[in-house]
């Protein structure tokens, strides 16, 4: 799942229809993990609450920005429009509890 910080949210996009869009619609609790599989591991949890909105201006913005971290900024327009689609949530995760782990291998 490819994410973004803004404002202290953790910020991805996600088809209103599927798995992942109908199950946020039904229960807004979210916990995301983000690890390290390399030595000496390293992980991220983030549980939160998590509001959706299908606001074309901002989905195009958060999709755009989105594609910049992962694809660059040369291909960021392009993966922004074709992810910034009818069908397309924003999903905006409100931390309430952040736990981390660095170095765990001991």
């Amino acid at each position: 799942m490819w994410i973004i910080v803004d404002g202290g949210q953790v910020v991805f996009n996600t088809g209103r229809d599927t798995p992942k869009g109908r199950a946020l619609a039904r229960d807004s609790r979210v916990v995301i993990c983000v690890d390290d599989p390399h030595p000496p591991y390293s992980f991220v949890q983030v549980q939160g609450v998590a509001s959706l909105t299908d606001d074309s201006p901002e989905l195009l913005d958060i999709a755009t920005r989105i594609a910049r971290r992962y694809m660059g900024a040369e291909r960021a327009e392009e993966f922004g429009r074709r992810n910034a689609v009818p069908g397309e949530l924003v999903v905006r995760v409100r931390p309430t509890k952040v736990i981390a782990g660095f170095d765990i291998s001991g």
